[in-house]
């Protein structure tokens, strides 16, 4: 049995997700609320800093003092390669209203990879020095910096390195994602290798992976001894999970949660609409339902079937109908 105050003194994250978490999901999750804070998807740095004018558009809660319309706060994430170019971009971040960098060197992607950035940074320590040392003298010293990690590239031979690395550069957090990018999201997370890190660093550190309800939360925190979370998939999963670790209860796909899809739905393709095309609005509605469907099982089939919409219109109507029933 879980009390209320067995978590009332934690931190959750809500994890950056490329392609997903952009502002109008955020805004979303803000509003059902619970976290403490939210991480915005990456910016790329590749052959030139970007402007504070990108920061503003790619990241519009910088034009609202870095914080969601339900006053949450979003860091700016970066992900990039070299360091000039990466301190000179923080410092156009915090220009345009950012308030605390975050460091992206945990992306699996190919792509990603394959142009220098994320978690193929993680086979070189001097190169993650370099680059938060060099952000971290770029910007204010009141302006917090953190960096987001995996437990390794290929294996987890670096690990330690890694993070005597970013720690030394002057880095005030560090989340750790427990895999390697070689383990993409096979299960479990590694959460004992977290542990080994928070007991060595002096950073806080932010645990990170295969936490999707309260039970998974309560023995990641027994295993690393961390108290702050960062939740990704389990967030689109289910929007609810942070109010529900708040309030030490948790029920799968219950019918309270499931009667709030329905309000959640049309504010979410409103705020799609006023963003995105057809098109695009569609992908993303069938893009949540896609991971809705893991954690709302008694509709599960309902759910899946709703990716066959061939309008935001069909779509509209089919899920009131099955959050109706």
């Amino acid at each position: 049995m879980h009390t209320e105050t067995e978590h009332s003194n934690i931190i959750l994250a809500v994890a950056p997700m490329e392609g997903v978490m952009d502002h109008t999901m955020r805004a979303l999750l803000s509003k059902i609320g619970g976290m403490n804070y939210l991480v915005s998807e990456f910016v790329r740095i590749t052959q030139y800093p970007i402007p504070a004018s990108s920061f503003k558009k790619l990241i519009p809660e910088n034009k609202n003092s870095a914080k969601t319309d339900y006053h949450h706060p979003v860091h700016t994430q970066l992900l990039g390669s070299n360091a000039e170019l990466m301190a000179e971009s923080a410092a156009n971040a915090i220009a345009a209203g950012a308030n605390h960098i975050d460091v992206n060197f945990g992306c699996p992607a190919k792509r990603v990879n394959g142009h220098g950035g994320g978690s193929v940074l993680l086979q070189d320590s001097n190169t993650l020095f370099n680059i938060m040392n060099a952000i971290r003298k770029q910007i204010p010293s009141e302006i917090p910096v953190s960096a987001k990690i995996r437990l390794g590239y290929e294996d987890e031979d670096k690990l330690f390195d890694n993070v005597a690395a970013i720690e030394s550069a002057g880095t005030n957090a560090l989340t750790i994602h427990g895999r390697t990018k070689k383990d993409g999201y096979k299960p479990p997370a590694r959460w004992e290798k977290i542990g080994l890190i928070q007991d060595k660093t002096q950073m806080r550190v932010i645990a990170n992976g295969d936490i999707t309800n309260l039970d998974s939360l309560t023995r990641c925190k027994a295993i690393t001894g961390c108290t702050e979370f960062m939740i990704g998939r389990g967030s689109l999963n289910n929007p609810f999970i942070f109010q529900d670790i708040r309030n030490a209860s948790y029920e799968e796909g219950c019918a309270h949660h499931q009667a709030q899809l329905a309000l959640l739905f049309a504010e979410y393709t409103q705020r799609l609409q006023v963003e995105y095309d057809e098109v695009a609005t569609l992908g993303r509605l069938k893009q949540w339902v896609g991971h809705l469907r893991f954690e709302f099982t008694d509709i599960q089939h309902n759910l899946t079937a709703l990716r066959q919409s061939k309008s935001v219109a069909e779509f509209t109507v089919k899920i009131q109908n099955i959050l109706k029933a």
